[in-house]
């Protein structure tokens, strides 16, 4: 479980933004915050993996209270700090950028529905699975391009689509592939949504193309290639 800390001077926001965070499997709420102070301080005592901070705390901006965990983690002969994202009604190009060059991992304006705390909760979650699997590894190029790819969560539809495309089905066929524990074949999407092989691989190679989703080639004892597809890193 990746346990998380709320951190939001409005205890009725911060109440619904951590029931938004337990209706998410795999991850939990340690607790509560209400202030710089107490964030600050809740960091150290539960110790958690990510932080959903807001930056309008009463006693101090949430940025700073970014900067002064990672200056302890420092002091701390390296410790591992918790992941942060920032989420407030802060939308000042100034405030983005500081965020973003403290290392918070997403930034969402509210207010927002439970939709796109999900997406990028979910996101967090493969990055932070990718980065556990590498533990005490060395990363090639793919590897980095992979963990930076998975920051900015799931690639989006294209916005227009070729004569004989439906849009839905465009949508079933990416979600059986983002929905996959790994890699598909066009006939295991064809079964998943219910149209035919040649319909699979029309739509398939048509993400492919636009980057959505990821074609790798399988090499057997014989034969072509197998075709198999998985979402972009």
């Amino acid at each position: 479980m990746i346990g998380v800390l709320v951190a939001d001077d409005d205890f009725h926001v911060a109440k619904i933004h951590a029931k938004y965070v337990e209706r998410v499997p795999g991850f939990e709420v340690l607790g509560q915050a209400h202030s710089a102070a107490d964030a600050l301080t809740a960091v150290a005592e539960l110790q958690p993996d990510l932080v959903l901070l807001d930056i309008y705390l009463p006693d101090d901006n949430g940025l700073n209270v970014i900067r002064r965990v990672l200056d302890q983690a420092a002091r701390d002969d390296g410790s591992a700090p918790p992941d942060f994202i920032v989420i407030s009604s802060a939308r000042d190009v100034a405030s983005v950028r500081r965020a973003m060059q403290l290392g918070t991992v997403h930034y969402l304006v509210k207010p927002f529905g439970f939709a796109a705390l999900r997406e990028r909760l979910t996101a967090y979650e493969e990055l932070h699975t990718r980065l556990t699997t590498l533990d005490d590894q060395t990363a090639d190029q793919a590897d980095v391009d992979a963990l930076y790819g998975l920051l900015r969560g799931p690639a989006a539809l294209p916005s227009s689509l070729p004569k004989g495309h439906s849009a839905p089905t465009l949508q079933r066929v990416r979600d059986a592939v983002r929905s996959a524990s790994g890699d598909m074949s066009a006939a295991e999407v064809a079964a998943l949504v219910g149209i035919s092989r040649p319909t699979a691989q029309r739509y398939l190679a048509y993400l492919a193309r636009h980057g959505v989703v990821e074609l790798q080639l399988r090499y057997g004892v014989t034969g072509r290639p197998e075709h198999r597809y998985s979402t972009t890193r």
